[in-house]
């Protein structure tokens, strides 16, 4: 099996390599940073509808904040904006609705509204809209992999929808054979979803590599087996702190590949 080499030095032999999207591939901080105002501003909008007061706007806007995760550094790496899925973030928002008073019933109502209204908008100001390009490096690494004939697939809590639109603005399609989403069962950080991964591409976790930004990532992947579990730190502003890990990629320059010889 060929190779991995971090900083000169072997860590371990893949057939298979599983990448994280958002923070991980592609900078995703802006585009999720306006995605989260555009659901704060949406709930303000229905509250005042609901003739709430001041105090509860204000309230709203701050718990929603720390909910998603949001801080004068930007957008936290562990925050739920950043690594859960829409149902997860979903979930948080009627949360935070029912502690400003409403039930359990009304909180998930409100959710979906705010949600749906929050992408009304978005669309309506798509001209705005930031691309989540690829960090720098990782078009690069990608080849070498796949040079390599090592397996590349994406496991993510953003839609299927999401991750082909992805890959496609960036023209990657190619250097992925099989993708893991918020529509397939169980969802990450469950390690069944690594498992299931794994399935579909004839490869047993023991013989892939996992790369991620977050510590569930990182402990879903050593929960499920997987064989090497590397940690990425250079894809937002604030800085993950990672512990779960067994190496970190402080820069995808440092990652190479060597093919085992026949």
């Amino acid at each position: 099996m060929p190779t991995l080499i971090l900083r000169g030095q072997p860590i371990g032999k893949v057939k298979g390599v599983l990448f994280d999207k958002d923070g991980t591939l592609c900078n995703s901080e802006g585009y999720l940073l306006r995605l989260a105002e555009l659901r704060i501003k949406a709930g303000s909008q229905l509250l005042i509808k609901q003739g709430s007061s001041a105090e509860e706007l204000k309230l709203l806007e701050e718990l929603l904040s720390k909910a998603y995760g949001l801080t004068s550094e930007g957008i936290s790496p562990n925050g739920t904006i950043a690594i859960g899925s829409r149902e997860n973030n979903l979930v948080s928002t009627a949360t935070v609705i029912c502690l400003l008073g409403k039930t359990w019933p009304e909180g998930l109502e409100l959710s979906n509204q705010i949600f749906k209204l929050a992408d009304d908008l978005e669309r309506e100001n798509k001209d705005k809209a930031e691309q989540r390009n690829l960090l720098p490096g990782v078009r690069e690494t990608l080849t070498r992999i796949r040079e390599a004939d090592v397996t590349c697939a994406l496991i993510s809590n953003d839609s299927q929808i999401g991750i082909e639109s992805f890959l496609s603005s960036n023209n990657i399609e190619s250097s992925f054979s099989n993708l893991w989403s918020a529509d397939q069962y169980p969802t990450k950080p469950n390690p069944f979803a690594v498992k299931g991964l794994c399935k579909n591409l004839n490869l047993h976790p023991s013989e892939c590599a996992l790369i991620g930004d977050a510590n569930s990532d990182l402990l879903m992947a050593r929960q499920a087996g997987v064989g090497i579990t590397l940690g990425y730190t250079a894809g937002w502003t604030k800085k993950p702190q990672l512990t779960k890990h067994q190496y970190l990629i402080n820069n995808w320059d440092e990652l190479t590949i060597r093919q085992s010889k026949h």
